[in-house]
């Protein structure tokens, strides 16, 4: 089996600067745990535009990254809706150790 560490990642609404049209708001957060499973609080919802931007610098944050590698430094995106202009930060919460096999 091969092991490889891997980050579960918080993403939290950190700002709106213009008008919340998708009814989130500041502190509104999901997680991403155990390589692939998206949680969100009970009770509340992500915006899947907000979350369009974020998906793709997920997987890059989850794993150790070069120290002057920009994604390692930078953890703020902003949502694609110029009106609304709600920004996130991804954090990492924990590192766990993973085995490829039992993943796909």
């Amino acid at each position: 089996m091969s092991a490889f560490d891997i980050y579960d990642l918080r993403v939290t609404v950190k700002a709106i600067e213009g008008r919340s049209v998708c009814s989130m708001s500041v502190g509104d957060y999901f997680e991403l745990t155990e390589s692939a499973k998206l949680r969100i609080p009970d009770g509340q919802h992500f915006c899947i535009y907000a979350l369009s931007a974020v998906l793709p610098l997920l997987a890059a944050k989850q794993r150790d990254l070069a120290e002057n590698d920009w994604l390692e430094r930078d953890s703020l995106v902003a949502c694609p809706d110029p009106e609304e202009r709600l920004v996130m930060e991804i954090t990492r919460v924990r590192k766990r150790t993973m085995h490829s096999d039992d993943l796909t």
